[in-house]
């Protein structure tokens, strides 16, 4: 799913020396105390200015909205388009990341909170708040540079992984390529699930393994869509 973009991986931030755990316990504090409706508050802003991002990554973002009123993002909160969020499909759950305008040089403060796009060419995808704030609500896509600032989890050590695959046009081919799942990965779990006007498979190696959704990922051709590595926590 990195492939949508080019990366580039900075390790110097200032909590880059604290174990896993002791980031990972400080940021969920600060979550718990600065928090606000919204997706990012004063806290937040603050921090993305006067830290140096851990992580950096360019390429296209688009924006969305919800097929219905109520409908939760993969976080389970309520999705909002007034909120500062957006969707990618491999950063930790909750992380505070600023995203910038190649174009025009807007940019804006959010958190990830829904998994996402699932589009080969797509990185990132913006509420309707965070699209108009990065000047990518009036253009639909734009190629952008998202840095990312804290995350409640590591990036590059463990987490749950699955592959998503799709879209598929009809319910019969969905179900088709979960059975093809689950003769050749007979550990793993395979469901098939409803999409919007569309059809999804998604398979989850033994213990959420990362490598082994890599690898499964790297091996798959669908006749229809195509194959995301996708985090899910």
């Amino acid at each position: 799913m990195d492939s949508a973009g080019s990366r580039s991986a900075s390790r110097s931030g200032p909590d880059s020396s604290l174990p896993a755990f002791a980031c990972a316990h400080a940021f969920r504090t600060h979550c718990a105390h600065t928090r606000t409706a919204g997706g990012v508050s004063a806290e937040d802003r603050s921090y993305v200015t006067t830290h140096r991002p851990i992580l950096s990554e360019e390429g296209l973002a688009t924006w969305y909205t919800a097929p219905y009123k109520g409908r939760k993002a993969a976080n389970g909160e309520v999705f909002s388009d007034h909120d500062l969020t957006a969707a990618h499909r491999t950063l930790p759950m909750g992380s505070l990341i600023v995203v910038t305008n190649l174009t025009t040089g807007q940019s804006a403060a959010m958190r990830i909170t829904d998994r996402g796009p699932f589009v080969a060419d797509k990185m990132i995808d913006l509420t309707i708040a965070s699209a108009k704030a990065t000047g990518v609500y009036r253009v639909g896509t734009a190629r952008v540079r998202v840095d990312v600032y804290r995350t409640p989890k590591p990036i590059y050590t463990g987490g749950r992984w699955c592959v998503q695959i799709g879209a598929f046009t009809s319910e019969r081919k969905a179900n088709k390529f979960k059975e093809q799942l689950l003769r050749k990965y007979p550990d793993a779990k395979v469901i098939e699930f409803p999409g919007e006007d569309s059809y999804w498979v998604r398979i989850r190696p033994q213990g959420d393994n990362r490598e082994e959704a890599e690898l499964i990922a790297r091996h798959l051709r669908p006749a229809e869509g195509d194959a995301y590595l996708t985090r899910l926590d």
